[in-house]
């Protein structure tokens, strides 16, 4: 078990660029029902990953803001839902999918190049288990 061979790949992964508005990104959490989204600069690097929490704090905290001016990048916590190098070891990717639902996935220049669920590495080590039980 490898990186490569768990990733969804970006082009698979619903994400949001920094300068989206949040009237934006609100229609694409509502639209796919996400709970966190990764989001990337204009050169494609991962920034962080931005939540559900993030969006009500902002609104709670500014109830008058022009959600169409306002972007994502204003609320977003960098850091938060750290990433992995695409070369990392399982164990670390593990290791992050304890406290995130999904691992963002970078490469060496800190592109993201897409995602881990924990759902994917449980089904994963759950196959590789019952082959080595029964063999299959």
């Amino acid at each position: 078990m490898n990186i490569p061979s768990l990733l969804i790949p970006k082009a698979n992964v619903e994400y949001l660029h920094s300068k989206d508005s949040i009237e934006f990104a609100l229609s694409i959490f509502r639209q796919n029902s996400y709970q966190a989204v990764p989001v990337i600069n204009t050169e494609g690097v991962y920034r962080g990953t931005v939540t559900e929490g993030d969006f009500l704090y902002f609104l709670m905290d500014n109830p008058n803001a022009d959600l169409k001016k306002v972007k994502v990048r204003n609320i977003l916590r960098e850091g938060y839902y750290d990433s992995v190098k695409i070369t990392a070891s399982i164990d670390k990717l593990l290791i992050k999918s304890l406290d995130q639902n999904f691992v963002p996935v970078t490469d060496d220049r800190n592109v993201f190049v897409g995602i881990v669920t924990r759902k994917v590495i449980f089904k994963e080590i759950y196959e590789a288990q019952l082959k080595e039980k029964y063999g299959r």
